[in-house]
């Protein structure tokens, strides 16, 4: 037996990993950006989002006895929405899709045969679909997808008016997290808020679970690449929704351990 010191794999040795993992050992890859926040908040938050709901979910689901593992985060990702915008760092569909790909054919060198894409930045979310049938279908991987936050709409019951529909780039939610995790990287005399509530006016064209979908870059809605509003964000609040993030990871990948494609099997 391997003494388990640490839950991020990178840190064992390949002989400790060849026996730590085994056929139902979950591999958590967090998924995060480098790209334009607004004058408010670093290139990196979306990696600093991902990276600390994983480490923190991983920890706390093996302490229930779950055998889960923490992969090397995937940082420069699909970001080509801010391109326009100095510090963002992009790769291609294409490229990002053959990355993906090379991890999951990596991953066949060990034992391990499910992967948890943890994804803090929703310019991902398309593409990570894609790959989530694609390596199933390469490599017979169990793949999952699932977002670094996920909190109620009661916990923006104190944020401005649009945030819930509207306020999906460094926002009030956004910008409450990275003040809990790193606050002295937020500068709040540069919040500004660019909510485009012209767009709340359509019934069917919009963000966040409306049927019609669109293009667009961030600097269409203007020049700061915001979407949201992030006055009166604060630690406090990003505090609340960060736990409800961990607590729904850990709840996600308890049923993940459990789940099978045929009825048959379990």
């Amino acid at each position: 037996m391997v003494e388990v010191v640490t839950r991020l794999l990178a840190e064992l040795t390949g002989a400790a990993a060849a026996v730590a993992l085994n056929d139902r050992s979950i591999l958590v890859l967090p998924v995060g950006a480098i790209e334009h926040h607004g004058p408010h908040l670093p290139l990196a938050t979306d990696v600093i989002v991902a990276e600390a709901s994983a480490t923190a979910a991983v920890a706390r689901a093996a302490a229930q006895g779950l055998d889960v593992w923490q992969l090397p985060t995937l940082s420069i990702t699909k970001s080509d929405e801010h391109s326009w915008a100095p510090g963002t760092l992009w790769l291609t569909p294409e490229t990002m899709m053959q990355t993906i790909v090379d991890i999951g054919r990596s991953i066949l060198t060990t034992r391990a045969r499910t992967l948890v894409f943890l994804n803090g930045h929703g310019g991902n979310v398309a593409l990570l679909n894609v790959a989530n049938r694609e390596l199933r279908r390469r490599f017979g991987l169990r793949t999952f997808l699932m977002p670094a936050t996920n909190f109620g709409k009661e916990r923006m019951a104190d944020a401005p008016e649009g945030e819930w529909e509207l306020g999906i780039h460094a926002g009030w939610d956004e910008t409450s997290i990275v003040m809990h995790l790193r606050p002295e990287l937020v500068d709040p005399a540069k919040f500004h808020a660019t909510v485009p509530a012209h767009i709340g006016d359509f019934r069917h064209i919009g963000f966040n679970g409306k049927p019609v979908t669109f293009g667009w870059l961030s600097n269409d809605f203007g020049p700061t690449g915001v979407l949201g509003d992030p006055t009166g964000a604060n630690a406090a609040h990003g505090a609340e929704m960060f736990e409800d993030s961990v607590s729904f990871v850990v709840e996600a990948l308890e049923e993940i351990s459990r789940f099978d494609h045929s009825a048959s099997r379990t």
